[in-house]
């Protein structure tokens, strides 16, 4: 059967409008990476959730994963609609699931970044880098920006050599607490975690600083929230509007570490990591493990 050229637009447009309907019906779903505690995390992100459900009149459920490629996978196959990433994971959800940054929490520093860190004991006699050769170490996940990322580039500045081959035992933790956790135990010499898990540890009273002690840090820009870029335009525009004034509508404003609002961005304000991955020479493989 043919159709005139106006017919098919206007089928097509139909088709558009249809989506973009069907998308807005049904419940948004929100993706939370495993930075920390599952049932912590999912309880710290409870009233931006219900902000954004009262805000789209729409219904927002949480999903979570065991790890960062869960909830990229599930981006992709359109089963999350908006998810928090590390800097590292987000380039990679952008990369396989078409993530689009939007906005980044703001701290008591006032700057869209965060810290990674590399942790000895106290009592370590590493004073640099250089200095961890052959050890244990632990750090949390492959597509982590501050557990993974990070420390690995701090490894290859600091060695000229990548961590696998610079350690003589490494492993991947799977979460900061556990990073941390392992190295505070004894079972590896230095281990890699986010600042934001690290205080939040500390004043927990789960670890001293007293009997450890940051050895590097790397600044990192900050875990940005992202919806999928195939979502309509004016959904989209909704949900920025949404978490970009939450701090001003009474909202407990949350996000990994002490977020006190939320700012606009743009893809293009993490380059700096897609810089550091090509300097890293990392390859999607190594990435999603």
């Amino acid at each position: 059967m043919y159709l005139k050229p106006t017919l098919m637009a206007s089928a097509l447009a139909l088709t558009l409008s249809l989506a973009a309907v069907s998308a807005q019906a049904r419940d948004i779903i929100m993706g939370l990476v495993p930075a920390e505690n599952n049932e912590e995390m999912i309880a710290k992100f409870e009233p931006m959730r219900a902000h954004l459900e009262k805000k789209l009149g729409q219904k927002v459920k949480v999903f979570t994963a065991t790890d960062y490629s869960g909830v990229i996978e599930a981006m992709k196959k359109k089963r999350v609609d908006i998810a928090w990433f590390g800097p590292l994971s987000y380039y990679l959800a952008e990369q396989e699931a078409g993530a689009e940054a939007f906005a980044v929490g703001i701290g008591s520093s006032g700057k869209p970044t965060y810290w990674s860190y590399l942790l000895v004991p106290a009592n370590s006699p590493a004073k640099s880098v250089s200095d961890l050769r052959g050890k244990a170490a632990a750090f949390v996940d492959p597509a982590s920006g501050s557990g993974g990322l990070g420390p690995s580039y701090m490894v290859k500045k600091g060695s000229g050599m990548m961590p696998e081959q610079f350690f003589g035992k490494f492993i991947w933790a799977g979460t900061h607490d556990a990073s941390i956790m392992a190295v505070k135990n004894g079972t590896v010499d230095v281990a890699a975690a986010a600042d934001a898990t690290y205080e939040r540890m500390l004043k927990a009273g789960l670890i001293n600083a007293d009997t450890l002690r940051i050895l590097s840090r790397l600044e990192l820009p900050g875990p940005p929230l992202t919806y999928r870029k195939d979502l309509p335009a004016d959904l989209k525009k909704n949900i920025q509007a949404a978490i970009v004034n939450a701090h001003n509508e009474g909202v407990k404003v949350s996000g990994f570490g002490t977020v006190t609002r939320y700012d606009a961005i743009t893809p293009a304000d993490y380059q700096p990591v897609r810089d550091m991955v090509k300097e890293l020479g990392l390859k999607k493989e190594q990435m999603l493990k």
